[in-house]
């Protein structure tokens, strides 16, 4: 599992690497102000409408079904299965797509009440909500593609597919900046078409796998398959979870809605820097855990789940929480170095900074939900994530209503970070509750440990920069220079010190490096 999460891992850095090189170039070009919170706006409904109907609760739903089918029934089955689903799924989202574009207008005063108060933020935000609706069907395929080939063993492929995206943005939407202009458009427009042509890409990138191992698509008429039946009953309770998520999303960009100009812009930024180490690590371990746990819950094997599970989990804590310290306390710098260039000044770098330093604290909670969510959908267990979600929708409303005046933006990320903490306990008592004991004193154990190490890493990294000090040299390359020292005492550290410590874990990162430097090298 750990080879496998590394190369889905390797893979999603990739993606995230081109991801922050994206965010470089919207900040470069268009700052943190009217632009980008529209953008980000119109970004985040078809987003919501993607996680909640395609890439979320169906790939929760269709990934274990898709592999009972191999299973059982063989692989004919199962791609006609599958193939039934993309139909069937493209169809509904595609009339989704068009309702989203008749009611854009009153989609972005729900989103966005407060854009209504600064002249033309609320016409741009619907006219880029329209151009970009149609990534939503496109995204879907992509997730049914990347179920299919993960229920096979196949991660590197699906798990690249998302470069696309960011392709799409960096190479097509700057590349049309001159066309928007020569026809009038505003410029933040070509972003938007960039981010279409990035979803069909994303789906197209991933069929010559499929079709490498047996999978012939082709257009079908929808018919009522019993497999597609399934995934839609097990996805109604997987899209309630998500819509409760998906809520506490809609919540706080409203809120931020309301907060000074940027507010938007700067949670935006800070939350992807946080997803960097959320995706490298905590999702890739997910995916890579989701077909293991399937296969574990399909045979009745509550051991062999319950082990995936516990050696998944530990693998988060030993990934996440050294990044989430270390992020902490080098935000500034890592902030100026990726955006302060162009529109985006010292002051966006500050505000940024600080909402990232609020959502570092729920970092491991954020990878640890999506790892038992999966466990549940592996045992066709819907009911309890729905339980979970709705709670933390009240804990989040309860806690952005009570920050906002005080921290303002830094209140809604300290409130997503309480709000994944609760989440992950609640989740993990459950399971506990469904399939017994978890391995809880050896992942307190590996935790304690971990926290110790990171401290001592985030310490001295700490220190280093106060050495340097507020008067240091800016630049690229200045910026550059202390990241890249930071980060290289910061792994240096980490290991030596969970080394020391006996942390078992990092026997299987080991094994996993050494493995990576002997197919690099050829050996």
């Amino acid at each position: 599992m750990a080879r496998r999460a590394g190369t889905v891992g390797a893979a999603t850095l990739l993606s995230r690497v081109l991801g922050l090189v994206r965010e470089q170039v919207m900040a470069t070009l268009f700052g943190a102000g009217l632009a980008t919170d529209a953008f980000n706006v119109a970004f985040r409904i078809p987003n919501l409408l993607r996680d909640l109907f395609a890439e979320g609760a169906m790939s929760s739903a269709f990934v274990p079904t898709f592999t009972e089918y191999l299973e059982k029934r063989g692989e004919a089955e199962a791609w006609a299965f599958g193939r039934q689903l993309m139909v069937t799924l493209f169809s509904v989202l595609a009339l989704l797509w068009l309702i989203g574009y008749v009611t854009a207008p009153w989609l972005v005063r729900a989103f966005a009440p407060g854009f209504a108060s600064i002249s033309g933020k609320l016409d741009l935000t619907v006219q880029l909500t329209r151009v970009m609706l149609p990534f939503l069907p496109s995204v879907a395929l992509a997730a049914a593609c990347m179920g299919m080939l993960n229920a096979r063993g196949s991660f590197g492929v699906p798990a690249l597919a998302p470069t696309w995206l960011n392709l799409g943005m960096v190479v097509f939407g700057v590349a049309l900046i001159p066309v928007c202009r020569r026809f009038g458009q505003p410029d933040i427009l070509a972003m938007a078409i960039g981010v279409v042509i990035g979803g069909i890409g994303q789906f197209a990138f991933q069929l010559p796998a499929l079709h490498r191992l047996g999978f012939r698509l082709r257009w079908e008429l929808p018919r009522p398959h019993p497999g597609v039946r399934r995934v839609a009953t097990l996805m109604v309770p997987a899209t309630i979870g998500l819509s409760a998520t998906q809520f506490n999303l809609f919540f706080s960009t409203l809120v931020a809605s309301l907060l000074p100009q940027g507010s938007v812009s700067w949670l935006w930024y800070a939350f992807r820097i946080m997803q960097l180490p959320i995706g490298v690590f905590g999702v890739a371990l997910a995916t890579v855990s989701l077909p293991a746990l399937s296969r574990a819950a399909v045979a009745q094997d509550m051991g062999a789940l319950k082990s995936t599970l516990s050696a998944t989990l530990r693998l988060v804590i030993l990934l996440t929480v050294p990044a989430a310290l270390w992020l902490a306390v080098m935000s500034r710098p890592v902030i100026a170095l990726l955006y302060q260039h162009g529109h985006f000044g010292p002051l966006d770098t500050v505000r940024t900074a600080d909402a990232l330093v609020m959502y570092c604290i729920g970092l491991p909670a954020f990878a640890g939900v999506g790892v038992l969510t999966r466990t549940f959908y592996a045992l066709g267990d819907t009911r309890r994530p729905v339980q979970a979600s709705f709670a933390s929708v009240g804990l989040n409303v309860a806690l952005n209503l009570l920050l906002m005046r005080p921290l303002g933006h830094l209140g809604l990320a300290l409130a997503a970070s309480a709000t994944a903490i609760t989440n992950f306990l609640q989740l993990a008592f459950y399971l506990r509750r469904r399939v017994g004991p978890l391995e809880g004193r050896r992942m307190a154990r590996t935790l304690a440990r971990v926290l110790a190490a990171g401290a001592a890493m985030a310490a001295l990294c700490g220190f280093g920069l106060l050495l340097v000090g507020p008067g240091r040299a800016h630049g690229l390359v200045a910026e550059a220079l202390l990241v890249g020292a930071a980060l290289a005492l910061g792994l240096g550290v980490s290991y030596a010190a969970m080394k020391a410590l006996g942390v078992e874990e990092l026997g299987a990162v080991e094994e996993l490096v050494t493995a990576v430097r002997a197919r690099v090298l050829g050996r």
